[in-house]
């Protein structure tokens, strides 16, 4: 098992794929882009295969979550998703994309193995997409969540980031069309893990702001206590059921103390918390012909000294030194 000195289990593992991302949004990282990490700095498929295939037979894995960058971008995908379902026991398996190449995936992962997706989505508007992800690519990701709900990776879940002076008065406009799609809605407070360091709590659109706003078009009624578990999402039922909507409001309502997960990164480092500022080498030992054992004792140890908290509330937090592009979401 993973487990930590405050007695929490990892048993969802979040696994980088590749740094390389095909939008620029403005929450992530600046217009030019950022130095991608070389290729003989990453994972090869059969190391993200043996990596996983060890977190899942030696320490008690049961979910994993297919990240970057953008995943859709990695060549190998599709046959690292069927090499993993292939695992005894089997991991449920879902992937978090910005959608844009789902039109022409989303079969093909499905029939390996892949269970459901999670599609980056701000805004409904075209030219408000372009302001954020400062690409013309907004048809293409609603054409990818419906053939990911076409395809049966369901339950859909839509991620959405509100930002101050472009798409903060479109949550209530946003669930009203997912009830309509039967996509499941998430907003995300934005978080501090820009390349650029300029994020500021000050001004950030914060969960209390979104419940409101939504709570003038729609009767939200909070989950059963208990039924959230280690999920990061508090969940409310709209208008009755049977549609939900979830928020994950890691800055203003943390959710530490429930925390369930482990998170490998492109280039093979394990992080114990996405704010985290220090890793630790999985890659070099699997280079050097380390047993699945001695691997699997390192990652055992990384885990154990995880921290109780994120450290958002610490006057002195630091973002992380790399970006969420290249730790995976």
């Amino acid at each position: 098992m993973l487990v930590d000195t405050y007695g929490r289990v990892a048993t969802d593992l979040r696994v980088s794929l590749t740094d390389r991302c095909n939008l620029r949004c403005t929450y992530c990282m600046p217009e030019e882009g950022l130095q991608w990490l070389a290729k003989p700095d990453l994972l090869d498929d059969d190391e993200i295969v043996r990596l996983i295939s060890i977190a899942v037979t030696r320490l008690g894995i049961t979910e994993v979550r297919f990240t970057g960058g953008e995943p859709l971008l990695r060549p190998g995908l599709v046959g690292i998703v069927e090499r993993c379902a292939a695992l005894e026991p089997r991991p449920r398996m879902s992937l978090t994309t910005n959608g844009i190449g789902l039109g022409r995936t989303a079969t093909a992962l499905k029939a390996a193995g892949l269970d459901r997706v999670n599609v980056s989505l701000d805004t409904l508007r075209p030219e408000v997409f372009t302001a954020l992800t400062r690409r013309n690519r907004h048809h293409d990701v609603l054409a990818g969540l419906e053939a990911a709900r076409d395809a049966g990776l369901t339950p859909v879940k839509v991620n959405t980031v509100l930002m101050p002076g472009l798409n903060e008065d479109e949550a209530p406009e946003l669930l009203a069309w997912a009830v309509d799609h039967e996509y499941e809605l998430r907003f995300i407070e934005q978080m501090p893990l820009d390349a650029q360091h300029g994020w500021k709590r000050e001004g950030m659109i914060t969960a209390g702001d979104i419940l409101a706003s939504l709570r003038t078009r729609f009767a939200l009624t909070p989950e059963e206590a208990g039924d959230r578990g280690s999920a990061p999402a508090e969940r409310w039922t709209v208008d009755g059921g049977p549609h939900r909507v979830g928020v994950i409001a890691s800055v203003t309502r943390p959710f530490c103390a429930a925390c369930d997960r482990t998170r490998l990164t492109a280039d093979g480092q394990v992080r114990t918390c996405l704010f985290a500022r220090e890793e630790t080498d999985l890659r070099g030992a699997l280079r050097s012909g380390a047993p699945d054992e001695e691997i699997a004792r390192v990652w055992r140890q990384a885990m154990w000294g995880k921290k109780a908290g994120s450290g958002l509330d610490d006057p002195a937090f630091l973002q992380p030194d790399r970006p969420m592009s290249a730790i995976g979401g």
